[in-house]
């Protein structure tokens, strides 16, 4: 008997980094960090899909966060990626059908195993069971999810109810429906019945199954992807989606556009552990307690506190007397709220768009395919930040209109161009880059390079920048 083809991982990474503010922000969302283990929640979802049997990852994102995605998968031994970039989101159908059309140009049988990147998963072995049989049921022709044994009436999560066994199909059983999210009677009704299960998001089916039932189903979809996967172009490491074509897409999710209409929906059933990582409340319930009940991470003391979780990513944070709290520090934000109200944090981070405050979207260090800059101190016309750039690594040939910089080189050696000049500046050394002049920053050495940047000037925004050349193909 011949082996079946590798499993291709599909990891869907989107998301716009409200549900775990401050820490997730829009710039650098939930699953770029690591809140469950040593790596990043995007790293472990690919590290269930490594080795004998699986195919290198398709990576669906952000075009904004191209640059993480590929570095993050690169520290994972990743280096074969196919990294597409979505030009607007559009839910999870265009997403999952557009990596379909791809892996379908060379072998429409392939076996997608669609997963999403912010998800927690304790029993890998379970897992790869259940995916097994999962990929059989799809061979076959049927459009798979994955229904997990329900631990409590849960109302965050969407249910499926469990029919017959499939026959011949090693224990995925029919769908009888799918439910929405319920309140807390129907819920709790939903979980005593013993046949519904928790929808969590996961699918496995062939590229031809899907392309086919997406057509049969939600064919104004088909369309549009078709035409942004026809009119891509390949940029770096990156798949840019034609963007006008992508946009004509109806936003649609994979279970409304396919899942919940397909005659050919299955489920296996998972007892894996598995955990919607939706709140701050779902990381107090997956974390390592003390006695007390509480998680604690960082620099944090805990005086008579039961059942909290706090974590300090900058100064000592210490709690006293409260019990059922969360509080999380960083270092330009604080938020602190009773576990109950975990899903209200995304009126915190609407008040904050609607006020333009940019701790809503972005944390004070922003990272940059180059390296990663940080404010330090910022006031009336000017401005004090600390750059870091990757060895090998070079900013994009510019000038600005309304400031003009300092730089002084702290750690390393700069090879910076100021107009014609080319100059070498080492440790302790400064350079004056006037208002106007074209500039480029570059690391030619191999340690970091780290410098103290002074802007001056009438207006110090990040958009006063004007791109001449860029390496990454920013415009």
């Amino acid at each position: 008997m011949s082996t079946p083809a590798p499993i291709v991982p599909v990891i869907l990474s989107g998301g716009s980094g409200t549900r775990l503010w401050p820490v997730s922000r829009e710039s650098f969302p939930k699953q770029f960090w690591p809140l469950i283990s040593d790596q990043s929640m995007i790293q472990d979802t690919a590290a269930r899909a490594l080795g004998e049997g699986f195919a290198a990852p398709v990576v669906v994102c952000n075009q904004e966060h191209r640059f993480l995605v590929a570095e993050q998968m690169r520290a994972l031994g990743i280096a074969a990626a196919r990294i597409v970039l979505e030009p607007v989101g559009r839910n999870s159908a265009p997403a999952i059908l557009a990596a379909a059309l791809l892996v379908a140009e060379t072998d429409p049988d392939a076996v997608l195993w669609m997963m999403a990147a912010d998800h927690a998963i304790a029993d890998l072995p379970a897992l790869h069971r259940a995916l097994a049989v999962a990929a059989a049921a799809a061979r076959a022709g049927r459009v798979v999810t994955f229904g997990m044994k329900p631990t409590s009436p849960e109302t965050g999560y969407g249910y499926i109810e469990a029919g017959a066994l499939l026959e011949g199909q090693g224990g995925a059983r029919a769908v009888t429906r799918f439910v929405e999210k319920p309140d807390a009677a129907t819920a709790a009704a939903l979980v005593a019945t013993g046949t519904h299960l928790w929808n969590s998001g996961m699918f496995v089916f062939t590229a031809r199954t899907l392309i086919d039932e997406m057509a049969a189903h939600s064919p104004a979809v088909v369309g549009p992807v078709k035409a942004a996967v026809r009119g891509r172009k390949t940029d770096l490491d990156f798949i840019r989606l034609d963007a006008e074509a992508f946009a004509a897409s109806p936003s649609i999710s994979l279970d409304y556009a396919v899942a919940e209409k397909t005659a050919q929906a299955a489920v296996v059933t998972a007892d894996i552990g598995w955990t919607d990582v939706g709140s701050w409340g779902a990381l107090w319930e997956l974390g390592a307690k003390d006695a007390g009940g509480n998680v604690a991470l960082g620099d944090v003391l805990l005086e008579g506190a039961t059942d909290c979780y706090v974590r300090s990513d900058g100064i000592v944070t210490a709690v006293v007397g409260l019990a059922d709290a969360i509080v999380v520090v960083t270092e330009d934000a604080v938020l602190a709220m009773h576990r109950d109200r975990a899903q209200d944090v995304k009126k915190v981070v609407d008040r904050l768009k609607a006020a333009k405050r940019h701790e809503a979207v972005a944390h004070n260090r922003v990272y940059r395919p180059w390296g990663f800059y940080e404010s330090l101190i910022l006031a009336e016309r000017f401005q004090v930040k600390r750059i870091v750039v990757t060895p090998g690594q070079k900013l994009s040939l510019q000038k600005h209109f309304h400031r003009a910089e300092h730089w002084v080189v702290v750690n390393g050696s700069a090879l910076v161009t100021r107009d014609a000049e080319v100059l070498l500046v080492r440790e302790n050394e400064s350079i004056y880059l006037p208002l106007g002049c074209v500039h480029r920053l570059e690391n030619p050495g191999r340690i970091p390079l780290t410098l103290i940047e002074v802007q001056s000037g009438a207006y110090l925004g990040e958009d006063d920048i004007v791109r001449i050349e860029d390496t990454y193909g920013r415009s």
